[in-house]
């Protein structure tokens, strides 16, 4: 894309995990309409539910994370913690209908594996003993390879995981140094072969962006990680946004690729794994042709919760245990408070510890739809979410900030092609899909909310 064009649109807009983004939600919704929200969503699509459990502890913290974690200093407190992640489970679980199968298990962090695989193992035991599960759930976490052994690897599939994602962010051992990210303990090699020999998918994930990478280093990683074959691999954009995570300015002192040094990562990335047979969805994924997100992806039925990308099979409405989770319903949003103490105090106390929410009209609903269809298939057909709405095309744009004017722009930028019927991304313009969703947003026109850029 021309240097104009990537400068245009390298402005922050929302990442568009959720819509309304996180930082919307509002501290006036409270634990009873969480409750009641919670009811409520037994009878509402999807019927499915998606378990996320939220594990915040790091034996050592990252520069680059924007997540909410926290350095593991107190063994007990994270003993305590467990236990009312629990304790959690066990309030929200009697709310829930036993007809509803759970699709999908997600463990998320921190970093998941700064606990032993017995406590993982209690955690889906305890899904495992209030649900049934549909036929080939997703059971999935995220993993430091910089700390875990040959017995730990081979233990997961065992207690029930079958998708395993790799936090190795780069292969090139300066970047991760200046990253202070510890490098895997064992050949990452190995470890996918072991979990391969035991029927589990693997993710890589990689983050393009970091201090010290260049577009030669960064292929040299995406080439490794082509010669190991995984089922995915993921290609994060660095977000920087150091008012959320302020260690991320230890990386400005290295210094940060400039945003025409990051989309030649990408664009470098892209072509090799492309040329490897890897197909792209989403704003980052490259997948092999017979995953079955390609297939939805090809089909216009990619999903997307905080989980990540799904397909209609196994996605759910997403029930969040732990700190700073976030529960995501059919109509609302709820997440939990973000001190750990209080958390626990709460829960001990058996109340629910929601922090802030989000409970949509029906406007937005149709917004989310709209917004979801264009992150996730680089697409969206008015005439198809009219019908999802029992309501007319004309209505779905009414509700959305559609400009005919910016709608051209973006057209002549190159970044869409459309018509009466529909808007499709260009695929050269995918890292700009979030400024193209941005652009039918209300919520956009007056806010004072701080985003990270696409680039």
């Amino acid at each position: 894309m021309k240097q104009s064009i990537l400068d245009k649109y390298s402005v922050p807009v929302p990442r568009y995990t959720s819509y309304p983004p996180a930082n919307f939600f509002s501290p006036s919704y409270t634990a009873e309409q969480h409750r009641r929200a919670v009811i409520e969503s037994n009878s509402r699509e999807p019927s499915h539910i998606s378990v996320y459990i939220h594990l915040p502890f790091c034996f050592q913290m990252c520069y680059y994370c924007g997540c909410n974690a926290f350095l593991l200093t107190d063994k007990s407190t994270a003993a305590k913690y467990v236990e009312a992640v629990k304790k959690e489970m066990q309030l929200i679980f009697p709310m829930l209908s036993k007809n509803r199968k759970v699709s999908q298990i997600h463990y998320g962090g921190g970093t998941p594996t700064t606990y032993s695989v017995t406590v993982l193992k209690e955690i889906n035991d305890l899904v495992f003993s209030e649900f049934d599960c549909i036929k080939d759930p997703e059971i999935a976490i995220e993993c430091h390879p910089g700390y875990m052994s040959e017995e730990y690897w081979a233990t997961l599939p065992e207690i029930g995981f079958n998708r395993i994602s790799i936090g190795v962010q780069d292969f090139n051992r300066e970047v991760l140094k200046a990253s202070h990210r510890k490098p895997s303990r064992l050949e990452i090699g190995e470890i996918i072969a072991g979990l391969h020999k035991q029927k589990v998918s693997v993710n890589l994930d990689f983050i393009y962006g970091l201090p010290l990478q260049t577009e030669a280093s960064f292929a040299e990683t995406m080439r490794e990680a082509i010669h190991l074959q995984p089922e995915r691999i993921v290609t994060f954009s660095y977000a920087h946004v150091p008012w959320v995570n302020p260690l991320q300015q230890k990386l400005e002192k290295t210094g940060l690729p400039t945003v025409t040094e990051k989309e030649k990562l990408f664009n470098s990335a892209s072509g090799l794994l492309h040329e490897a047979g890897y197909r792209s969805i989403g704003l980052d994924h490259f997948v092999l042709p017979e995953d079955e997100l390609y297939k939805a992806f090809r089909e216009k039925t990619l999903h997307r919760n905080f989980q990540g990308y799904c397909t209609r099979r196994t996605t759910g409405q997403v029930y969040a245990f732990g700190v700073t989770g976030i529960s995501q319903l059919a109509a609302s949003y709820s997440q939990n408070t973000k001190d750990i103490q209080t958390y626990i105090s709460q829960i001990e106390k058996k109340e629910l510890a929601v922090l802030k929410g989000y409970a949509l009209n029906p406007e937005e609903q149709i917004t989310r739809a709209v917004i979801s269809s264009l992150m996730c298939n680089n697409y969206v057909s008015w005439q198809e979410i009219a019908a999802s709405f029992q309501t007319t095309p004309e209505k779905v744009k009414a509700t959305l900030h559609y400009d005919e004017k910016k709608i051209h722009e973006l057209e002549e930028d190159g970044l869409i092609d459309r018509d009466e019927e529909e808007i499709r991304v260009r695929p050269e313009a995918t890292p700009f899909v979030r400024n193209v969703a941005a652009s039918l947003d209300k919520l956009m026109l007056h806010t004072d909310k701080q985003f990270s850029k696409p680039m």
